[in-house]
Formats: C-alpha cells, structure tokens, sequence
C-alpha cells in the first residue's frame, strides 16, 4: 500500500487546476498589466507610466525650468527606486525621448548633452547627460500640488504617484504616441496644439461641432521633422472620425541651379521617425542596384540642419519625375500609420478626434472643479484664523491679560470668547509688534477679499456655465504661449497634393533600349545576356542545371512569367542580373513556392492576348495588360494547375488531352475575361489537359515532330467538333510526346 504524505512547509499552496486555464489566467493577467501599465496613453494627459513618473520625480526633484540641471542617472535612480520598477536602461530610453526635439513636437525634458539625433545615432550614457522639465511639461504638472488629480500607492507602498497628470494643453494628440500591447497597439502622430487648442474652444462654443468642423481648425497631424502631408482631406476626415487610418509624409525639397542647365535637388527635411543615415544609405544602394535609373548620386551635407543632395542622372530628367519616382523608392515618403488606441478610464478604446478632445476637457474641467475645492477650503481654513484674530483685536486688553497671567492661556482664551483650538493657536502664535491697528485694517481687508474669492468659488461651483468658461479662459491663455502664431506653434508640415506622374514611362524614357537574351535555367536561375543568344549550347550552368528558357527581349521590356498555380509575375528587363555569372535565383525576386513549376516566359506586348488553360481541361481568353503586376506575390489570375499559355495568333482552336485525343473547333467559343477558372475546352474520363494550339483555318493546322520537323496536317477539319467534347484519337505519326510542339 502507497502512503502519501502531504508536501512539508508550503505546501497547502499548490493547486491542482488544468494547465490551460492556469496559463490563461495568468496570461490574462500580463496582457491587461501590459495594455493599463506599459503600453497604451491615458487620453487624459496622452502619457504612459513610463512618462508619468518621469515628469514626475522631475517635480519632485524640484527640476523646473528655472532650476539647475541635474545627472539624468540621478532621475533614472529616483524613477526606477521609488515608482517604476524596471530596468534603467528603459527608464533612460523613454526620458531621452521626451528631450528630442525632432521625435517630440513639444518636448517634455529639457536635455543637456549628447540626446542622439536625427541620424539615428544613440544618446550619451546617463552619467555624461543633464536634465530638467520644460515649460511644457511643466504645464502639464500645474496644480499637482492642489489636489487636482487622484493619487494611488507606488509599487511598494512606501508613497503615492498620481493616477494622471493635470494637463493644460492636450498632450496626447500634441505631442503624439505609439505602442505595442498584447492583442492591441496604438500609433499616434503629433499634432499643433494651437490647432488642438482652437479646437478645444470651438467645442466649447458648439458642443454639436462635428469632425469636419473641427478640421476647420486642426488641418492635420504637425510632426517635429516637418515634411510635406499628401494625404487628401477626405481621407483625413475618415480617420478623423473613426481614429483608424494613415498619414502619407513627404521630404520637403527645393531645386538649386548649377549653371549650365544643370540642377542638384536639396532636401531639407525628412519624414517623421526616419533616419537620416539610413535613408542615405538606401538611396545609395537604389544606385548601385540600379533600381533607380533617373537618381545619378546622393551625399549628405548636413550640419545643424538637414541638406542630403541628389543629384540626377542627367540634366534632361525633370525635378518633379526625379522625385515621384524616388518617393516610390525609397523612404523620402512614408505611410504613418493612425492608430488612436488609448486608456479611457483604464479601458482600452479606439477614439477620434472629436472624442479625444472633449475627454481632454471633461478631464480639464475635472481638474478645475478640484482645484477650486482645494481653493476653497484654504480660504474656509484662513477665514476662520482671521475671524478668530478679529475677535482679539477687539477684545485686545483681556487677551494680553489672559496670555500675561493665566497658567493655561490657550484653553481661557477658548473658554472666554468660543475660540476654536485653531483660532487660539493662531492668536497665541501672534507677535507682539503686530498687535496694532494698522493691522486689524489689513486683518479686515484679506478677510473681505478671501470672503469675496470664496463667494466665487462657490458660485463657480454651481454653475456648469461657469466652470466650462474658466477652462476655455485657461486654454485661451495656452494659445498665447504655444498658438501658431508664436515661435514654438509654427506649423512645421504643410500639406499639398501628390502630382500625377507616369513614373514608369518617365522611368523608360531614360533606360537605353538595347537588344537582350533572358535565360532562365530549369532550376531558377536568371540572368540577362546582351544581344542574342545564337547558340544555346554555349551557355553554361550550375552543375545539375541546364535551359529552362531562351527569351529573345530588350531593356525597356516587361518580362512576364507564368507559373503552373496561375499567377503572373512581372519584372523589369533593364534590373534583370547580367550574364557574367550564373545570374540569381528567381524565387529571391518573386514569392515563388518550390513546388511551383515555370510553364511560360515572354516579355510583355501592350494589347496582345493570350489563351491561358489548367490541367483540369477549362481555360479562357485573357488581355496580356491584365497580367502586369509588380509584386512579389504575383497576381492570381487562372483557377487551377496552369499547362498551357498561347499568344493568340489564329481562330481556330486545337487541345490534346493525356488520352491521346484531339478535339478542334472556333476560337471564338473561348470567352475572354480578365481572370478566373474559364470554361470547359476538352472532356475527359482520365487524365486532364496535355496541350493546346492556335492556328488558322486559311493556313491550315501544323504540328512539330520530334525530330524539330514542321509536319503539315491537311485533315484537321476531321477533329473539329463542339468545344468540351471528347475528341477523338490523335492522327498517325503524332508525337508520343502528344504535344504539339515538343518543349
């Protein structure tokens, strides 16, 4: 017989539960620790905790504007020991963030030191680095100390941080945000808070505004880098109102000319969170790639500000083709990616414009409301010492009685004129000096102004009237400061309208058009060789490869290949690897499965069509413009196994099937359609599709034996029947290959 015994110590605390819904409860857990805690903005102050406690013990610290900068590893010390218990290097990284002046539109921290730059290059080590709060964030902080906002336990009960921060101006869309959480993400772009502001006011005056009228006054995103914004408004306004979208951010260029009808394009700022260097570095490789024939050289000439030249390859390429074609290319134009997925009262919500801003001023009025109450009762606490200081100057001879000859003049002086211990305390604590007239009068004058300030308060605080003009007055008086009118305000990102510009046929028009031979091996290698290929033989291959295909072409072609799964793939003859080697593998350039068979190579002839057909026996008529496409993937266009793709060169159409069947009949019962399954060409009990031909009636039908013979085939009116029948057996002599023409 087995004994259990129970476990020693501890052991009441293991539970016997399923693994599955241990692990989900406890991932459950990480994930809203991770979306309340770390990686979502409160859309009341727009920070996360990380920056909260930042600006935070910066105000503890006693790190305002005017004061002395302190080691940032002496902020990163109080932050990570007494309210953010993760590692310093993070802490350092969020606080050299908010000191960026080109990741933040508003800095929150003002830096002293090496704090990285545009170029991507990291900031100093936190010993060599100096820091305090600028005048925006302490902004933010106004009224912290007047009970304005909640506050809750630090992670080791040992002090208290607060829940949100005042916020005198909407930093959440002003300044902006981004974020991964579990499940969820945010992406933020900063914006002008004059706008925000005017916004704000506009609200205020008409609470029914809509988004479009609030776009009357925040046009669009204002990021620190600057740069051009492509986006139409009416997409804008969509992601306005649903808080989901993308942002379109151009480089800002000029034109400069050299002399001599030549010209060196400028660029002056980048898009927003791009890095310099590493935009330099692309455009050089797009060189050396050759992917950007208009592009002849870039260099960068920055010093305090950003200047990268670009050179074009000739002076006939024009400045606006030269640029289009570089946005496409390269990182001179980004998509930002609009995500506004923030904390509302700690939950999770996707908000728009107008839903933001009025949290902003629900929170705002919230703050004034408590900051009012807080007033309120230093008044009510100070009236009540100066009523009690009145009622001594009045009764002044019997209080320097009490106080000279009494043993317990504190509780007489309660006793003989119903003091409360505050007042007497307040007496008692009085100097001699002051006990003279002039300053009973001054004792009646604050006393009647604080009743008069309590009175307002009071009246403010029953009406809703009130309270919604006082903030509107505070954020009036933010527009003086941070409006666009003002140094700091200045709207840096302009928009404009994309120009409509044939990239590609600007592109060609400077490619040489020069006689090419494409190779492509059984196994996938391609290259291109110049001129024509006479003898195939001489071609050489990776051993175990040989000729897949021989594609006579020319450098502004468009080369399409056809896969056995249907899709088209296009690339550019004129980027096509040379000949000197074995060339590349095709699969590098096209998402191409391993599985996936070539059935046919051409280069691209506008308005030409083709007969496309799957193993299955159906296939259709298909536009070979329909075909382009420039992705990896492709572009599906046939249902099934693809085994045949002709050029349409006759009316008349011939299938063979595995069965050795032939079956003829008009072209013209093939329907022509841009993509899909098709219709039936060929019945069959077994098998599927072997081949297809085109050719004229007038001409007659032909077909190559296997000797590379050209066998004529007077007769063909015998096979001609109704398309999807079955045919009937190929004539004598067809090849055993049973296929028209043998590949």
């Amino acid at each position: 017989m087995t004994v259990h015994t129970p476990p020693p110590g501890d052991g009441d605390r293991i539970l016997d539960e399923p693994l599955t819904e241990a692990l989900s409860r406890r991932y459950l857990a990480y994930a809203l620790s991770t979306i309340t805690g770390r990686a979502l903005p409160d859309v009341r102050d727009g920070l996360k905790p990380v920056h909260r406690r930042i600006l935070y013990a910066l105000h503890e610290m006693r790190l305002n504007p005017g004061a002395a900068a302190r080691k940032c590893a002496k902020v990163v010390g109080e932050v990570m020991g007494n309210f953010h218990p993760h590692g310093d290097q993070a802490i350092y990284d969020a606080l050299v963030r908010l000191a960026q002046d080109f990741s933040q539109r508003y800095p929150l921290v003002d830096g002293q030191g090496n704090f990285g730059n545009i170029d991507g290059d990291n900031a100093a080590a936190m010993r060599y680095t100096e820091c305090r709060m600028t005048q925006a964030a302490s902004v933010l902080l106004d009224g912290l100390d007047e009970n304005a906002v909640d506050f809750k336990p630090t992670y080791d009960g040992q002090d208290e941080e607060p829940v949100v921060l005042p916020a005198g101006f909407p930093n959440l869309l002003a300044n902006g945000s981004s974020g991964i959480a579990v499940g969820m993400a945010t992406s933020i772009p900063p914006h002008n808070a004059g706008e925000l502001i005017d916004a704000c006011l506009l609200l205020l005056q008409r609470p029914e505004a809509t988004t479009a009228d609030l776009m009357e006054r925040v046009k669009g995103p204002d990021f620190p880098t600057g740069g051009i914004i492509v986006e139409p408004q009416h997409s804008l306004l969509e992601t306005f109102e649903t808080g989901r979208g993308g942002v379109r951010l151009r480089a800002r260029w000029h034109k400069e000319e050299t002399g001599r009808g030549t010209y060196l394009i400028v660029v002056t700022e980048v898009p927003y969170q791009v890095k310099k260097a590493e935009l330099v570095e692309g455009l050089a490789e797009l060189i050396e790639n050759k992917k950007a024939p208009l592009l002849g050289d870039v260099r960068d000439e920055s010093a305090e500000d950003v200047r990268l030249v670009l050179e074009p390859k000739t002076r006939n390429v024009e400045p606006e083709v030269l640029m289009e074609s570089l946005f496409k290319l390269s990182d001179l134009e980004v998509r930002f990616p609009v995500n506004m997925n923030v904390l509302d009262r700690g939950t999770p919500k996707v908000m728009g414009l107008k839903a933001i801003l009025k949290a902003f001023l629900d929170h705002r009025r919230e703050v004034l409301i408590r900051r009012a109450r807080f007033r309120l009762e230093k008044i009510e606490a100070r009236l009540h010492v100066l009523d009690g200081l009145l009622i001594a100057y009045l009764n002044l001879d019997e209080v320097i009685r009490i106080v000279r000859y009494e043993d317990e003049p504190k509780q007489k002086l309660i006793a003989a004129f119903d003091l409360s211990e505050i007042q007497a305390d307040a007496i008692l604590n009085t100097r001699l000096r002051q006990l003279a007239r002039l300053e009973e009068m001054e004792i009646r004058r604050e006393h009647a102004e604080l009743a008069e300030e309590r009175d307002g308060i009071v009246s403010m605080l029953a009406s809703d009237a009130q309270q919604w003009k006082l903030v509107g007055a505070g954020l009036a008086a933010m527009r003086d400061v941070v409006g666009v009118g003002t140094e700091v305000g200045r709207r840096r990102s302009d928009f404009a309208e994309a120009p409509t510009i044939d990239i590609e046929a600007a592109s060609e028009a400077f490619i040489p058009r020069e006689p090419i031979t494409v190779i492509l091996s059984d196994k996938g290698w391609i290259r291109a060789a110049k001129g024509r290929v006479e003898d195939p033989s001489e071609l050489k291959f990776k051993e175990g490869d040989k000729l897949g295909f021989l594609v006579p072409a020319e450098t502004t072609d468009k080369l399409l290949i056809f896969a056995s799964d249907g899709r088209f793939f296009t690339l550019d003859c004129s980027k096509l690897p040379s000949a000197r080697g074995h060339g590349e593998p095709l699969r590098l350039m096209v998402d191409l499965d391993d599985k996936v068979k070539i059935i046919d190579v051409f280069p691209h002839k506008a308005g030409r069509k083709r007969i496309l057909a799957s193993k299955e026996g159906y296939g259709f008529v298909m536009p070979e413009d329909e075909a382009l496409a420039f992705r990896r993937a492709g572009k599906q266009v046939l249902n099934g196994t693809a085994v045949v793709s002709l050029e349409v060169t006759g009316d008349q159409m011939a299938v063979v099937g595995d069965n050795g069947k032939i079956l003829i009949y008009p072209l013209e019962e093939l329907p022509e359609m841009p993509r899909g399954k098709g219709v039936k060409l060929q019945s069959y009990r077994e098998g599927g599709l072997r081949d297809a031909m085109v050719f004229n009636a007038e001409t007659g039908a032909a077909w190559i034996d296997a000797g590379g013979r050209n066998r004529d085939w007077p007769d063909w009116k015998d096979w001609v029947g109704r398309r999807a029948g079955a045919g009937k057996l190929a004539p004598k002599g067809f090849p055993t290959s049973k296929k028209f023409r043998p590949r």
